[in-house]
């Protein structure tokens, strides 16, 4: 039976694998989801990557050697576009792989070949961040009739970059998650959607308010897809910003021009409206604190930056009344400095006003 065990192949073991990280299991909020959450990238790094070059091969011989040299083919572009980010994430892969290979019960493998491997170069952060000119184009082109994507995709990217919320936040809202008709509109993105797995409330300028409303319409989501009964996808910004490719006799080639072809705007990806919205933000000279909050990068922090207790991260609501008023005054202000951008008028300005100054 041991020697049967260590008789699996790299393939064998990578289904196995996924079976196991994809079963739904009760988190720490009561719900089912699957073991772990990100499954499908780890998969998809999985079998693009580790199963063509070492698939076939009997797990327990695949040596460091065999993980090195796939790396580099990975960063030479030897298995698609050279990509050093690519060989990171097959690195993180297949070291979970072989790691729970290893376990006892399993004992597919003796150990993890991925120990102790050559460092990858370092990765040059993205900084791709739109100008006004640039935002004015884009802005109105998506009005433009002979644009080839569907009217709620270009209303999810007017609302990232009015909202700073991430494409798996806001592509899924659904009306049961917008107070939209108080005083003080927002939306809340549930914990299960979120990076760090901790609810946002999220305030809705009154410009990011319009969008919503429109894209909404009679939907129980607010961006759905074709038939209306369920959200788009969370590649549909990024396929729309870029295009859909077709191949024609081994040779990529544009088969749908993306929205940054047609408004001859240099490419970019719907993360970066997230890094516009929040470096514009910044050249205002609001608060850093505040920005930060939008950007939901300091829901492990109070308001004075210091980390929370565990417990309270876990147990209590981080949205808090002074929080939130500090994401609002960002978000108004931004919205006011949009409608300056692409020349419309700004609505209700003495009450944002008394906003930023609160």
């Amino acid at each position: 039976m041991h020697q049967a065990k260590r008789g699996k192949t790299v393939d064998e073991i990578i289904e196995e694998r996924i079976e196991w990280i994809k079963t739904p299991v009760r988190k720490a909020d009561g719900e089912m989801r699957p073991r772990i959450e990100s499954w499908e990238n780890v998969a998809s790094h999985l079998r693009r990557f580790l199963s063509p070059r070492l698939g076939k091969k009997i797990a327990s011989e695949v040596t460091k050697h065999d993980i090195a040299t796939l790396s580099d083919a990975i960063v030479n572009g030897e298995l698609g576009k050279p990509s050093t980010s690519n060989a990171r994430h097959m690195r993180r892969a297949a070291s979970g792989l072989f790691r729970w290979a290893a376990q006892a019960g399993r004992d597919y493998v003796s150990a993890s070949p991925c120990i102790d491997l050559p460092p990858l170069d370092e990765e040059h952060p993205r900084d791709r961040v739109l100008t006004e000119d640039e935002i004015r184009t884009l802005w109105h082109g998506l009005d433009r009739e002979d644009m080839p994507w569907d009217r709620k995709t270009r209303h999810a990217i007017r609302f990232a970059l009015v909202s700073m919320l991430r494409s798996g936040e806001l592509l899924p809202i659904h009306r049961d998650e917008l107070n939209p008709d108080n005083d003080t509109p927002s939306v809340d993105i549930p914990a299960r959607r979120v990076k760090k797995r901790c609810v946002i409330n999220q305030p809705l300028s009154d410009l990011a308010l319009e969008i919503i409303k429109e894209a909404m319409g009679n939907y129980e989501y607010a961006f759905t897809g074709r038939f209306g009964d369920a959200p788009l996808s969370r590649s549909s910004m990024h396929n729309a910003l870029r295009g859909t490719k077709k191949l024609a006799k081994g040779v990529k080639v544009t088969h749908t021009p993306g929205i940054c072809e047609l408004l001859d705007i240099a490419p970019f990806t719907p993360h970066d409206l997230r890094r516009t919205a929040a470096t514009m933000c910044g050249e205002l000279g609001l608060s850093e604190a505040g920005i930060s909050l939008c950007l939901d990068h300091q829901a492990n922090k109070d308001e004075n930056g210091k980390p929370l207790p565990a417990i309270t991260r876990k147990v209590y609501n981080l949205a808090t009344r002074a929080r939130v008023a500090k994401k609002r005054a960002v978000l108004d202000a931004w919205a006011i400095e949009l409608r300056r951008i692409i020349g419309e008028p700004v609505k209700a300005i003495e009450c944002d006003q008394r906003r930023l100054a609160a």
